[in-house]
């Protein structure tokens, strides 16, 4: 099984979990909680070697496990969440699973990701009307995602699943030489 079928997964069971009738926990508390578990383990090559070693026995990686979470204040949902990806040898896989959780959380919820980058940083009257923009051409709501790219010129590009919206003065000049060069 490839690492993102494994990620897909563990990341639909918990969304199940978290998002079902009796849910316990808000979504965003526990993809909160599984990024500050998963940072605790990649900024610590001993404890991800203890808990990824098959050398080390299961229970003492849920001890482990354990005292982190008691540390981190992690719900007993996330906590018991962590057991089974320990005791099904998956942590390593942990940082995707997080990322896949997020996802699949927001489509259930009815968002959609919006990767937006723009030459310089956008003030956010900018973008919370760009947002709008998008959720208007989208027909969702939209979690943005902005990022300054030095490669642009001026103006912003959106990425939304496959579908570009490219409003770059790049994209405008490129336009407008095609349209002089056919007339």
């Amino acid at each position: 099984m490839t690492s993102s079928a494994i990620a897909s997964r563990y990341a639909n069971a918990l969304v199940d979990v978290v998002t079902g009738p009796k849910a316990a926990m808000d979504p965003e508390q526990a993809a909160g909680e599984l990024r500050a578990f998963a940072g605790a383990l990649s900024e610590s090559a001993e404890l991800h070697s203890a808990l990824t070693s098959p050398a080390v026995p299961p229970g003492r990686k849920r001890a482990v496990v354990g005292r982190i979470a008691d540390v981190l204040g992690l719900s007993r949902v996330t906590r018991n969440f962590l057991f089974v990806l320990i005791d099904h040898r998956r942590i390593a896989a942990l940082r995707a699973i997080g990322e896949q959780f997020e996802v699949l959380v927001d489509e259930r919820l009815g968002f959609t990701r919006a990767d937006i980058r723009s030459a310089q940083e956008m003030p956010e009257p900018q973008r919370a009307a760009l947002v709008k923009e998008l959720e208007r051409l989208t027909g969702k709501r939209v979690r943005p995602q902005f990022a300054v790219d030095g490669g642009l010129i001026g103006g912003a590009v959106a990425r939304i699943g496959s579908t570009l919206y490219d409003g770059s003065v790049r994209s405008q000049l490129e336009n407008l030489g095609r349209r002089l060069a056919t007339e």
